[in-house]
């Protein structure tokens, strides 16, 4: 795609380049169930509607809207949109799936890193409260890790509608 943009629109400015190219791809890809050709007929109806009412976005196509190297390479572009588009569509799944991995992995290095650091005070304090709350026999907490686990055992075991109780209390 970028390539064909070196080639396309050579009239054109910069800018005029850029914001065309921006509007017609943003177009391709909100309609990805319609031809290059439906997408093409509909942008040009709605340029000259617009150019009608003298407020488009794109002014500098009154002239040029109906010659055929602006056809020719908005076509050409919107071809090279819509396959990168559906490329992009196939590669979700792998995208997804290296997300999902990418995530599991941060979780590890995280419980990891909790493992080999010390119980916060907060932690300390919250758990010796649910241990009196409950009458639980305390343990000495070695990490971030096991003070996490044996707290969210804690809550499950014995606070199994805790969290009701409290969406009762916020209404």
């Amino acid at each position: 795609m970028y390539e064909i943009k070196k080639q396309i629109y050579l009239n054109l400015t910069k800018n005029q380049k850029s914001a065309l190219c921006n509007y017609l791809r943003a177009n391709v890809k909100k309609s990805m169930d319609l031809s290059v050709d439906e997408v093409w007929e509909s942008f040009v109806a709605d340029e000259k509607y617009y150019l009608e009412l003298n407020c488009s976005r794109f002014e500098f196509l009154a002239e040029i809207i109906d010659e055929n190297w602006f056809k020719s390479d908005t076509i050409k572009y919107l071809k090279e949109c819509k396959k990168y588009y559906e490329h992009k569509e196939k590669q979700r799944p792998i995208i997804e799936a290296n997300k999902e991995y990418e995530k599991q992995k941060r979780k590890f290095l995280q419980e990891v890193k909790m493992s080999k650091e010390a119980p916060t005070k907060k932690q300390l304090y919250y758990y010796e409260r649910l241990c009196k709350k409950y009458n639980i026999e305390q343990v000495e907490l070695t990490s971030k890790l096991e003070a996490r686990n044996i707290i969210d055992k804690i809550i499950t075991d014995h606070a199994p509608n805790l969290k009701f109780v409290e969406e009762q209390e916020e209404c």
